[in-house]
């Protein structure tokens, strides 16, 4: 009996990355539902493993070091989100000051870098408790409309690169769809959650935001000569490869939190 063909070459990882997927999703479900210190808890632990990557990719030779980054930076987000003050600020510059302090590959964009990753996880676990569980499940499912209609759509349709000297692979077509499908989320929690029509304008907004953050990801991985930022997650790469949108939105929600009232956009 003759093997089964091999997967077509672009959807060769669809498989992969789908049952990642489901186990990732099943997972944060049911933290995102329980919240409090379940929630916290993981998302301080996630956020440790994004500074291991981030230090890895831009000092492979440096091995002990990224793990004790790591640590410093959970405990440094435990310390912002214990004091809840503007000293927490500082705290979550930590991991960005060890980054240019130390000898490594683009010092000055792997603090940047690092310093979106905290405000993230910061702003994940603040929204959470603010906004309750339907402002992060919106937040979440803009991040996955858009990637999913934005990873379809770019692999069927093709067409003009989004930024290829940064991201070869992002299409203006999967671009598109992703505003799309992150506006129609926006439109089922105006729906049927009561939310602001404001909602789904500002979920396209949120979900270019997210792809901002996909690509400043794949800017930091191109610089440092790597496909993935590690290889935890089959079919994903790494929890920065993973996670690189939602940074990209929380950051943006924590901006727009400056100018809108987002919490009360979901209604009563």
């Amino acid at each position: 009996m003759e093997p089964a063909p091999a997967a077509s070459g672009k959807w060769a990882d669809l498989r992969t990355r789908v049952l990642s997927a489901i186990v990732m999703v099943a997972v944060g479900a049911v933290e995102i539902w329980l919240g409090g210190t379940a929630f916290a808890a993981l998302v301080v632990v996630l956020t440790g493993v994004m500074i291991w990557e981030l230090a890895t990719m831009t000092a492979p030779q440096r091995r002990r070091s990224p793990v004790t980054l790591a640590v410093a930076a959970s405990a440094a987000l435990l310390a912002a989100l214990i004091l809840r003050t503007d000293v927490a600020a500082l705290f979550l510059a930590v991991p960005s000051v060890a980054l240019i302090l130390t000898p490594r590959r683009d010092r000055r964009l792997a603090g940047a870098y690092a310093l979106a990753i905290m405000l993230a996880g910061y702003g994940l676990i603040d929204l959470r408790e603010t906004g309750g569980g339907p402002m992060i499940l919106w937040l979440v499912a803009v991040v996955v409309a858009s990637d999913v209609l934005g990873y379809f759509a770019g692999r069927m349709l093709g067409g003009p690169k989004f930024w290829e000297r940064v991201s070869p692979k992002k299409t203006w077509s999967g671009t598109v769809a992703g505003w799309i499908g992150a506006g129609l989320v926006g439109l089922v929690m105006v729906l049927v959650a009561g939310a602001s029509w404001l909602l789904v304008p500002l979920s396209a907004l949120v979900a270019f935001a997210g792809q901002l953050g996909d690509i400043a990801e794949s800017w930091v991985k191109r610089r440092a000569g790597v496909k993935d930022a590690s290889n935890l997650i089959p079919g994903h790469g790494g929890v920065l490869d993973r996670f690189d949108a939602l940074i990209g939105a929380v950051v943006a929600v924590l901006a727009l939190g400056l100018l809108v009232p987002v919490q009360g956009l979901f209604g009563g």
